[in-house]
């Protein structure tokens, strides 16, 4: 997947007004970014470009799915995720990305590449703690799960700590009572 040209739109050539673009995100974008967190990916990325005499707005919005690994168990699932994003793109004399909803780019510029937003729209959306859902609901049965329930704390333990106490501290404990 070519980043530069398949996510590059010339805008010069569009009629002023609304213009649909869809796209289709994989695992092979991210690897074009050296992006590694993700086994998977499936994300449809929808854009409205609204295009206006001095300026373009672009409203983004995706939804799919990415292959993660749960923190909690190392188990990968599908984590479903959506968003959107909205950027104001105006004219000017340089290109300054400085504020996060509005880019500048210069008079002379005929197209514009939405990779670098759909990339960040798309890694913000994701949590940054991921846990499986069977974690949540208690369905989930793995190796790790079952281990970490054999070595848990019996509640049998606690209570028979608390009879086999020392004798000294039940007369120590006797003498705050007696008041």
């Amino acid at each position: 997947m070519n980043i530069e040209k398949d996510f590059l739109i010339p805008f010069v050539g569009l009629k002023q007004g609304k213009h649909q673009f869809d796209y289709q995100i994989d695992k092979k974008f991210f690897e074009a970014y050296n992006f590694d967190e993700y086994n998977a990916v499936d994300v449809k990325v929808d854009l409205v470009l609204d295009k206006k005499s001095t300026l373009l707005e672009l409203a983004f919005k995706h939804k799919g799915t990415v292959n993660v690994p749960c923190d909690l168990t190392g188990e990968e699932f599908d984590l479903p995720i959506k968003g959107k994003l909205n950027l104001i793109v105006k004219f000017g004399d340089t290109f300054n990305d400085e504020n996060e909803e509005i880019l500048v780019i210069p008079h002379n510029e005929y197209q514009i590449n939405v990779a670098q937003y759909i990339y960040e729209m798309i890694v913000l959306s994701v949590p940054s703690k991921r846990v499986h859902p069977g974690v949540k609901d208690g369905t989930l049965q793995t190796d790790a799960i079952e281990k970490l329930n054999q070595l848990a704390p019996k509640e049998k333990v606690e209570e028979k700590e608390e009879e086999n106490t020392d004798p000294r501290w039940d007369k120590l404990k006797q003498l705050l009572t007696d008041k």
